[in-house]
């Protein structure tokens, strides 16, 4: 090898180790509202009195859920996806805890509510069940339009 051919090499190996050190990976940021907080499909009255007692606990339970991880966050955003300097809020050490506490303080929340919906819900009436999930369905609509409200 010659004197000419390890300089070389010597130099990009060192640009190589310093771009590496140098370079910082961005943190990827959470969303202000999950991607998968979302609800795919409302129902009507007829299509839910078809349906059995098993299939409405587990639709009441999921609108619980989307209701748990948007309600608190409604005064940035009603949207998921959303992350925090999208909204204009620094991404710094305070507000990167502070939306990680409130992520898990609200996964904790439902997963305890859950936990008691699986004892006692069973025991619900199924009309009772059906009026509550179209009471959660239709504020969850109301959702979409509270921009009207700015």
């Amino acid at each position: 090898m010659t004197l000419n051919s390890k300089i070389k090499l010597l130099a990009v190996l060192l640009l190589l180790i310093t771009k590496t050190t140098i370079a910082q990976k961005e943190e990827e940021q959470p969303f202000i509202i999950s991607e998968d907080v979302v609800i795919k499909k409302y129902h009507n009255q007829d299509e839910l009195e078809n349906m059995q007692k098993g299939q409405l606990m587990i639709l009441y339970n999921r609108r619980i859920e989307v209701l748990i991880k948007i309600l608190p966050n409604i005064a940035f955003t009603t949207k998921p996806s959303i992350t925090m300097s999208s909204m204009g809020i620094p991404y710094n050490k305070e507000n990167r805890n502070a939306l990680k506490d409130n992520i898990d303080a609200a996964t904790t929340y439902f997963k305890n509510t859950l936990e008691f919906q699986e004892i006692v819900l069973p025991y619900s009436d199924k009309d009772n069940l059906i009026s509550a999930i179209l009471f959660y369905e239709e504020t969850l609509k109301a959702l979409h339009t509270y921009d009207d409200f700015k």
